[in-house]
């Protein structure tokens, strides 16, 4: 589940926007592969997720600890790391504004846009 809690216009970075969203994943819920197109900070609020992007290694974060992804990461893993717990986190991004907060990336397609 994705809420949307602030969309806002960044003054100082003209045609950027700050979106902070939060999203829970129910227990053994996963994204598919995406690319963000932003920096994008997540911050772990409960449960215990396992974050990778595309040559890097998995990492599994519990509540309170951050990752980092870069406008050019493909994110590969993105899930909850129980099959009996949910999980929540909050997701900072600085983008460009009017364009989607997530873009699916095929698993063939290295260059997709």
């Amino acid at each position: 589940t994705v809420r949307q809690v602030m969309a806002k216009g960044l003054p100082d970075l003209p045609g950027k926007e700050l979106l902070v969203l939060t999203v829970e994943y129910a227990p053994g819920g996963a994204d598919t592969i995406h690319r963000h197109n932003a920096d994008a900070l997540v911050y772990v609020l409960e449960g215990s997720v396992v974050e990778q992007v595309k040559g890097g290694k998995p990492v599994t974060l519990t509540a309170g600890q951050t990752f980092y992804e870069g406008p050019a990461d493909i994110h590969v893993v993105g899930r909850n790391a129980s099959r009996t717990r949910p999980a929540k986190i909050l997701a900072i991004l600085v983008k460009d504004k009017g364009t989607p907060a997530l873009v699916p990336v095929e698993a063939t397609d290295n260059h997709h846009n």
